[in-house]
């Protein structure tokens, strides 16, 4: 890349492509090229390791093979992902990869093969989303033997926009980020419209957030433009706090440089001079990424005095969060950002008119401003083209829970569930059947199996008791019980409640008491209408939206399940089989082989039996006339001494242990 000593700053767009050539040749050098996924989900995998593996094994063959770092991509489920890129081939991705695969890889490349195992799937071209262009890679060899990216599962539905460059360039380059058309947005917005005009076209895009609210981009931008003050501010909300959710990290680990496009474009629309990122306290690497990335984009000129010479100045700070789930509300956020406790206040006046420092404020998530750059040079009527009719373009989801794809997937809005969960997810795991899919977070709701074939966007979740939220998506299985799901969120919003208002303080413990008492077999009929009741205050009376919608799940779960309520209250019965106190672990002596694993693996030893042969095998063989050899005795368990782990019931290769 270019040496520190060599960068000036850009004022031109032929200075710009003058960069992006530069940058285009590391992106696709005339050599071999082994791109590892270093994510935080590759790094969790051994991705740290294999790439230190690769790296000796490359120095110590002396082989001409360049070593890249690049970020998630998407399928975390196959974690560590390498791809390889030969010139003039199709660029290949290999999952699950191990050291001694990795050495086999390098093997077949060093006598100039691609191996075609195992591999995922192949790109023959890359898409510039920007310029609407694609780069060929596979002008002489097309590995035919791999299926294209087009008829991977995993990916065919996918329309990747805010992760347009995810897993293709190395986060940590800005001259990969504007050979893939980085930066022109913003040299377009300030040298070919005016503030208006960029906000006019947000709007007519119909973006809307993509933090969970789904209030029109657009609006928000135009009000705070309108509100007079001299000093106004912009602000990346990266404080992902959604357990399961992670596609906002994913972003900043993997395109630094759209989120900080996005930023000064924004900032520059609503007349904005200082811009802040308030990242996750749990997300050292995205916050190492984006610091590294706003040192690059100062050095080059592209963030900071005079922007491309237009006289547009703009600064970008970045804050680490407090920790606390509540932060990720808007005021709550600008409140911690102001070095005081999180805490939410109520918005009788609008944080677009009064927010940081009582001053204008436009905050938008992640995903959002990763959106703008690719709005401004395409158009709105680009974005208008994708999604479905109130909900334009694409969202970001992380399917996670048992699903036999997980990772992050980036599709059109409108899509349909099922797409999602069974032909991009690839199914329940054990092919087991469907329950539930929980969205938008510990606030959301639990949606069941007649809701399916449902399309995915703001509207229609919100319809049936649920939300987009930020993107979280939970897949649940036949093995779930939607009442401990309840408890599990309400423990979770209990405990990251501010405390600050008396409804969600008092009523999220209540509520969650409540739910105890009922996974436990100890609460009563009225106990349910109480549940409820206490449900509609917290909604109704609750001072920000993590209060308002904490009951979702509660009233969810009673919408769809209510008869597991009712089991657990009136039969004292789990139907899943999951709350321990109403639970029961037996051994069926017919179907016992006596083979004695469950007392092994009995962490109480609270199982009795004799290994052998199973007595009406040993009586069979014995009227066969063989020997008839050691005699076992079925195991029992010892119903006081249990304490229902389950560890018997897993462990079991006869499937003779049953829980009822």
């Amino acid at each position: 890349m270019i040496k520190t000593s060599q960068i000036h700053p850009i004022k031109t767009l032929p200075e710009l492509e003058d960069v992006a050539r530069i940058g285009l040749r590391h992106l696709y050098p005339e050599r071999v090229k082994l791109k590892v996924g270093l994510g935080t989900c590759g790094l969790a995998a051994g991705a740290s390791d294999l790439y230190r593996h690769l790296s000796k094994l490359v120095k110590e063959q002396d082989l001409d093979i360049e070593l890249s770092r690049t970020a998630c991509i998407g399928l975390c489920q196959r974690e560590p992902l390498v791809e390889v890129q030969v010139p003039g081939h199709s660029r290949v991705l290999y999952g699950d990869m191990t050291a001694d695969r990795a050495e086999e890889l390098l093997e077949a490349l060093s006598a100039g093969r691609v191996i075609a195992d195992s591999a995922i799937a192949r790109a023959d071209a890359d898409l510039d989303l920007i310029a609407d262009s694609s780069h060929l890679l596979a002008s002489e060899h097309v590995e035919e033997e791999v299926p294209p990216f087009s008829q991977c599962p995993f990916y065919s539905s996918q329309l990747r926009i805010a992760m347009r460059n995810c897993g293709i360039i190395d986060p940590d380059s800005i001259g990969e980020y504007i050979a893939r058309g980085g930066y022109r947005a913003l040299h377009k917005a300030l040298t070919s419209y005016k503030p208006d005009e960029i906000i006019d076209i947000i709007g007519k895009s119909g973006l809307r957030g993509r933090g969970g609210g789904g209030f029109p981009t657009g609006r928000k931008w135009a009000t705070c433009r309108k509100a007079p003050a001299e000093v106004k501010y912009v602000i990346c909300n990266a404080d992902e706090g959604d357990p399961g959710a992670y596609m906002d990290r994913s972003v900043l680990e993997g395109d630094p440089h759209s989120v900080l496009e996005g930023l000064a474009i924004g900032a520059y629309a609503i007349g904005a001079a200082q811009a802040y990122i308030y990242v996750r306290a749990e997300y050292p690497l995205a916050r190492q990424k984006i610091r590294t990335a706003i040192e690059q984009a100062e050095q080059y000129g592209l963030i900071g005095e005079n922007i491309f010479g237009t006289g547009f100045s703009v600064r970008i700070g970045v804050v680490r969060g407090g920790g606390a789930f509540v932060c990720g509300e808007s005021t709550a956020l600008m409140a911690s950002l102001e070095g005081r406790v999180g805490e939410p206040r109520a918005k009788h006046i609008h944080t677009v008119e009064s927010g940081l420092w009582e001053k204008p404020t436009t905050l938008n998530n992640v995903e959002t401003w990763a959106n703008v750059p690719v709005i401004i040079e395409r158009g709105a009527d680009w974005l208008t083209s994708i999604g479905s009719e109130g909900s334009k373009g694409t969202k970001v989801f992380s399917l996670v829970g048992k699903v036999k794809n997980t990772g992050l997937v980036e599709v059109p809005m409108g899509i349909t569930l099922r797409e999602i969960i069974y032909d991009i997810g690839g199914g329940i795991l054990d092919d087991k059947e469907f329950k539930a899919v929980q969205t938008g977070g510990p606030s959301g709701g639990c949606i069941p199996a007649e809701y399916l074939d449902m399309p995915v966007d703001f509207d229609e979740l919100t319809k049936v008791g649920s939300m987009m939220g930020s993107g979280g998506m939970i897949v649940m299985d036949e093995e779930t019980c939607m009442v401990d799901v309840a408890r599990y969120f309400l423990d979770f919003l209990r405990d990251e409640s501010c405390g600050k208002c008396t409804p969600c303080r008092e009523g999220n413990e209540r509520m969650f008491q409540i739910l105890e008492k009922i996974c436990n077999g100890k609460a009563a009929p009225s106990d349910l209408e109480l549940l409820e009741d206490l449900a509609d205050v917290v909604k109704t009376t609750s001072l920000c939206q993590l209060g308002k919608t904490a009951p979702n799940p509660v009233l969810s779960t009673l919408r769809y399940f209510r008869y597991e309520y009712e089991a657990h209250i009136r039969d004292k019965r789990c139907p899943a089989g999951v709350c321990r106190a109403l639970i029961t672990f037996s051994i069926d002596p017919e179907l016992c082989i006596c083979c004695g694993r469950c007392a092994k693996e009995c962490p109480v030893e609270c199982i009795s039996g004799k290994k052998g042969k199973p007595p009406a095998k040993a009586r069979k063989d014995a009227k066969a006339g063989k020997k008839k050899g050691k005699v076992g005795e079925p195991f029992k368990i010892d119903q006081e001494a249990c304490i229902k782990c389950g560890t018997c019931h897993d462990v079991c290769p006869a499937d003779a242990v049953k829980r009822a």
